[in-house]
């Protein structure tokens, strides 16, 4: 048992050292890639983020007029300002 306990200890602490899933980069051959691991892929990051700002500035910018429009129209409806939502 204590054989198999060293392997797994051994073995675990091998492929911490060699680096991490994550951490997989291609190598220049100048430095390591160790220590760079939490830094991940900003730019990749950055592109998202801006696409999806200018994705929902589009779409807010189309659909506002309807969307007020229908809220309008539902508070008049409750109100009963105007329409044909009024009870009685």
């Amino acid at each position: 048992m204590a054989r198999i306990t060293t392997a797994l200890v051994v073995g675990y602490l091998a492929w911490w050292d060699r680096g991490h899933w994550w951490d997989r980069r291609p190598s220049s051959g100048t430095g390591s890639a160790r220590g760079r691991g939490d830094r991940g892929d900003v730019p990749g990051w950055v592109m998202v983020t801006v696409m999806t700002a200018a994705l929902v500035v589009a779409i807010a910018t189309i659909a506002t007029p309807a969307l007020q429009n229908m809220f309008t129209t539902a508070i008049n409806k409750v109100t009963g300002i105007g329409g044909s939502g009024g009870g009685g």
